[in-house]
């Protein structure tokens, strides 16, 4: 878009959760991509699902299951503190999600969801989500399978959380933590064994240690011009090699996933057994 006085423009990009959550103002800790795509997938939402969400917080983690229900799925979003359930009611309502998410300004701890066969997966981001388990569990349609999340920052939150989960019947209970790895790839000179060996027994003979002159031989010149992908397919000499760092860090959270079985299925696990 062009500036008004012709001396500039400016891109426009169309809305989406993903840059939400890079703007959005933050009133609580924010989930952000990595872990908001593999909760999004582990608890398989598509659209039409019913979800329960608790606790809304910034209403980042509830842009992206908005879209991913949509049109006809809903979102039951749950937060305790009032002024952040009217500030996030009144930004669903100006991004469109109004008629998806339905706000309710509750302590699920304490008073529980208060929805019975409504549901196919549940997230809790709460200090406490052992206490809202049992409740969670009710509000599971009663005839399917549904999926469940708890976001746990400590170990000890985890061990209360899979405890609760086992004492409510769910099952393939696991825990994952997600983190992001940078990779960095580049061009290196393949090197001729003969050589190598040569010029290793050249440097023990002199008392120098023989891994830095294969690593130097291997790094491409500083004034080398950087080889194209086609070009480093063709060549003979060059191959791509990826590289981490060190130390990995960017911890969030937990993920405790399990999964809901309906009665009936419960009841046909316990014939086949018995």
């Amino acid at each position: 878009m062009v500036s008004s006085n012709y001396r500039g423009f400016i891109y426009l990009l169309h809305p989406t959760p993903e840059l939400w959550t890079l703007c959005l103002p933050h009133r609580t800790q924010i989930l952000y991509i990595a872990d908001i795509s593999f909760i999004t997938t582990m608890l398989e939402m598509k659209p039409g699902v019913n979800v329960i969400e608790s606790g809304t917080g910034s209403g980042s983690f509830s842009h992206s299951i908005a879209r991913t229900i949509a049109p006809h799925g809903k979102l039951y979003s749950f937060e305790y503190h009032q002024e952040r359930v009217n500030l996030a009611t009144t930004e669903f309502k100006e991004h469109g999600f109004g008629d998806i998410i339905k706000m309710h300004h509750r302590d699920v701890c304490k008073e529980g969801f208060q929805m019975k066969n409504e549901v196919n997966a549940v997230f809790l981001d709460l200090p406490a989500p052992w206490d809202a388990i049992a409740s969670a569990k009710e509000a599971f349609k009663q005839d399917q399978t549904g999926k469940i999340c708890c976001f746990s920052p400590c170990i000890e939150q985890v061990a209360r959380s899979v405890a609760a989960l086992e004492e409510n019947g769910f099952i393939d209970i696991t825990m994952y933590e997600c983190l992001v790895r940078e990779h960095s790839v580049a061009p290196l000179q393949k090197i001729d064994f003969s050589e190598a060996l040569k010029d290793a027994q050249e440097r023990r003979a002199k008392g120098l240690p023989s891994v830095d002159s294969v690593a130097i031989k291997r790094k491409l010149s500083k004034d080398e011009p950087v080889p194209t992908p086609d070009e480093i397919e063709s060549a003979d000499n060059l191959m791509l090699v990826s590289k981490t760092v060190g130390e990995t860090r960017g911890h969030t959270s937990y993920l405790t996933f399990a999964t809901f079985l309906p009665p009936s299925a419960i009841q046909v696990v316990n014939a086949s057994i018995n």
